[in-house]
């Protein structure tokens, strides 16, 4: 299947996968693993979402699968060679923060398939200047548009802001990585589009795990006046929703729908990482070959979305939202995936 049919499915699966077939599951013919980042598979959001992924390729598609958890940086690498060892059809790691670990057991395990969320095959840790494309030509790239929902996000947050006579939102990264910032673009792009003047404070926790540093950043930008704090940082960023509710403004969860914390949540950003690792292992089940090149999940395939919105939100202002949201998907609008 050409890569352009391949992820143009994924709307179409997004949906199907949530459905449950309710049959026995076939048997099994290859095996999948995936490694977590330090944020390991309880972190009710991006790791979890992928964990969850496997698990539906194992109940829909009879794959054997094995979930392998990274408590430090330094596990990474004996995690990926404990599933290379065990002879794993294809190898997942789940996060920009793992690449070069994985390229380097990848390197060493040329006939299995690896693929990694949230970063490119064509990031310089996967170079090979000998292979026709030159990169690991058994190395896959899950990538994400969020810049695309997130500019969704920053117009509903500059006009619910500007409701309150103010025009001043807050954004809280993990890490200063593209994975991160592509969010922290979009979402300021997105508030200047619907709101002119709107002033974005952006600050970073430096962790995805330590609740007590997002909170802290979080505070800081709410006493600067933010009226909304996006959590862009993981499990940290219950720090961030937390002081949200706190102080009484709105808070936009990250990844996985977070509306479930309560009424101060306006909306979270979605990414669809579940639905990336269950086509990843559903193409190599089906004998495709995917390493050497990305697949890309955004708003056009269903990849990227907004979660619930607050009932508070005036219609108005989700009307405007939601119109920006076909204005990108037909290339009108080109939300920047850079600071």
């Amino acid at each position: 299947m050409p890569i352009g049919l391949f992820v143009g499915a994924a709307a179409a699966l997004t949906a199907a996968l949530l459905v449950a077939t309710g049959s026995a599951a076939p048997t099994a013919t290859i095996k999948a693993g995936l490694v977590s980042d330090v944020g390991r598979f309880n972190d009710k959001g991006f790791n979890q979402s992928q964990f969850e992924g496997l698990n539906r390729a194992k109940a829909q598609l009879g794959v054997e699968t094995q979930a392998i958890e990274s408590r430090s940086a330094g596990d990474y690498i004996p995690n990926f060679t404990t599933l290379a060892r065990q002879n794993f059809n294809i190898i997942i790691g789940a996060g920009f923060l793992l690449a070069q670990s994985e390229a380097t057991v990848a390197k060493q395990f040329p006939n299995i398939t690896f693929a990694i969320t949230d970063d490119s095959v064509f990031d310089p840790a996967f170079a090979d200047k000998a292979a026709p494309g030159g990169v690991l030509a058994n190395v896959t790239g899950l990538t994400y548009a969020t810049q695309e929902n997130s500019y969704m996000a920053g117009c509903l947050a500059a006009l619910v802001a500007q409701q309150k006579g103010k025009k001043t939102i807050g954004v809280v990264g993990g890490i200063k990585i593209p994975p991160v910032d592509a969010f922290l673009a979009g979402y300021k792009a997105g508030a200047a589009k619907c709101v002119k003047g709107t002033k974005v404070l952006i600050g970073y926790s430096n962790s995805f795990t330590a609740q007590d540093k997002c909170k802290v950043v979080a505070l800081q930008q709410i006493a600067a006046g933010s009226q909304v704090e996006f959590n862009v940082a993981g499990p940290c960023g219950f720090g961030t929703l937390s002081a949200a509710k706190q102080k009484k403004v709105w808070g936009i969860g990250v990844d996985v729908d977070q509306s479930y914390l309560g009424s101060h949540i306006l909306t979270s950003v979605v990414k669809r990482v579940d639905v990336g690792i269950f086509l990843a292992v559903k193409a190599v089940n089906d004998g495709q070959s995917i390493g050497g090149k990305d697949l890309v999940f955004n708003l056009k395939n269903g990849g990227c979305a907004i979660g619930k919105i607050s009932s508070k939100v005036p219609k108005a202002f989700i009307a405007k939202m939601n119109s920006l949201k076909a204005q990108i998907v037909s290339g009108k609008i080109k939300p920047p995936g850079k600071l």
